[in-house]
């Protein structure tokens, strides 16, 4: 995508994101902006039409499940899209300083870190090192379910999967006054999307903003 048919608004940017998918589950991807002109095209500056924020698990690439090039998407990941001030830092930079008009939250099935999160607060594991300060980011959207009047082990890897991805997304609108006021003034959106990595689909989760589109539809037909 070069940056003369840039989406510049958030629907534009979702429908681009949307078709790429569909190429991508169909097998017939266009692999755009990704040759030497492009190289050239971008190298003075960058215009990303959308910032996704997701898991660094290497099976979801948001590169290449939305079936875009260099330039096109500003890519922030952590360990089960967890999120620290670097983090709404950087996604911030995405929207303000690069200009693009809408904020996706990728999550995934099988996510081992919703996993490590579940089996520490429910067996009391906990990861050694570092790694259990992504686990102590993921813990608090798994006991936010509570409110549904379950206990949080009744709850399978898929719901809490879908809850941590919602409660990140709601996250950077409640903690980012500069996201807030993007979305507010219709200058950005902020999606949550679920990826299932068997057959490449992304789901519509949860919508923040206007995307001329509701949540619960695939993003690819």
């Amino acid at each position: 995508m070069s940056t003369t048919t840039q989406p510049l608004t958030p629907a534009e940017a979702w429908t681009a994101l949307a078709t790429g998918n569909t190429r991508f589950v169909e097998d017939r991807m266009e692999h755009p902006s990704q040759g030497i002109d492009r190289r050239a095209e971008i190298s003075a500056e960058q215009h990303p039409f959308a910032v996704v924020f997701g898991c660094s698990d290497s099976r979801v690439a948001a590169e290449i499940i939305f079936d875009q090039g260099l330039g096109d998407l500003f890519v922030v990941r952590t360990a089960g899209h967890v999120l620290d001030t670097t983090v709404i830092g950087s996604i911030e930079y995405g929207v303000e300083v690069l200009g693009a008009p809408l904020v996706v939250v990728l999550a995934h099935d099988r996510c081992g870190a919703v996993a490590a999160a579940s089996e520490a607060l429910n067996g009391g594991t906990v990861p050694a090192g570092f790694v259990q300060a992504v686990v102590d980011r993921v813990i608090p959207s798994i006991i936010g379910l509570s409110q549904h009047g379950r206990a949080v082990g009744t709850f399978d890897a898929a719901e809490l999967g879908h809850e941590h991805v919602l409660h990140t997304a709601n996250q950077l609108h409640g903690y980012s006054v500069s996201l807030a006021d993007a979305v507010a003034e219709g200058r950005c959106a902020i999606v949550a999307v679920e990826y299932t990595l068997a057959d490449g689909r992304a789901k519509l989760a949860h919508v923040i903003g206007d995307i001329g589109v509701e949540p619960g539809q695939a993003v690819s037909a």
